[in-house]
């Protein structure tokens, strides 16, 4: 990825944070977006030696994606890449379910993906290539319990993307996704321990995911390495996915 210029949502915290940063160790030019902690975390990967610029960005709105194109061609030149690994999740029975919050769902998830590819592809377009790599979720592939909106989202993302992979392949266009299982993020450590509990007992693995297994995955969809790799759904959940 050296030299590479990637936009990465969801830049903040989690696992997009891990993600942004495994792009700036290999190279990269990192532009690290999400509505806050994104300006922390281009720090960070440039006092580690990395080159890096942090920007504001809500994934459900289509101006401030045209804004952060504009600003990562003005700071770097071009776009070769976009990981979409901003996302948010809620746990409610469907029949509790409120029309709001399918629809907030639905437009940060979903929406935010098809946002992210509609402004970087005229982009690849006229540089001649270029990688997507969305993020899904195990939900995606299996029924979780009290998750309709978000498996109705990240489902949506995976036919969305193998859609645009099979259309952009012709013009040297990969775009892939990538399911993760149940991972180690600060998120997760406010569940109760029985909870986590099962989580990884129903993870053949017999343990939860790591951050950095999804980045290094993510890294691996965007670079050279990848280039015969395309509308692929790649799933890093320890098995659970293939039971």
């Amino acid at each position: 990825m050296k030299e590479k210029v990637v936009i990465v949502t969801g830049a903040g915290s989690g696992i997009g944070k891990v993600v942004a940063k495994q792009f700036g160790v290999s190279g990269a030019k990192v532009v690290c977006t999400d509505i806050k902690g994104a300006e922390e975390t281009a720090t960070e990967i440039n006092n580690e030696g990395g080159n890096a610029i942090g920007l504001y960005l809500d994934v459900s709105s289509l101006d401030d994606w045209k804004s952060v194109k504009d600003k990562a061609i003005q700071e770097f030149g071009e776009i070769n890449a976009l990981a979409n690994i901003a996302g948010i999740s809620e746990a409610v029975d469907i029949v509790d379910l409120e029309e709001d919050d399918f629809d907030k769902m639905i437009n940060i998830n979903l929406k935010g993906t098809f946002f992210g590819m509609k402004v970087v592809l005229p982009e690849f377009l006229r540089t001649g290539a270029g990688k997507i790599v969305n993020i899904a979720s195990l939900a995606a592939h299996v029924g979780l319990t009290g998750l309709p909106s978000y498996s109705a989202s990240k489902g949506g993302v995976i036919a969305m993307s193998r859609q645009v992979a099979v259309e952009y392949a012709p013009k040297n266009i990969q775009v892939n996704v990538v399911s993760p299982g149940i991972i180690e993020t600060p998120i997760l450590a406010n569940n109760p321990p029985e909870v986590t509990q099962a989580f990884t007992d129903a993870t053949p693995a017999g343990r939860l995911g790591k951050p950095e297994e999804i980045a290094n995955m993510v890294v691996y969809l965007a670079s050279e390495e990848a280039n015969f790799v395309t509308g692929q759904v790649i799933k890093v959940d320890g098995g659970w996915g293939s039971k």
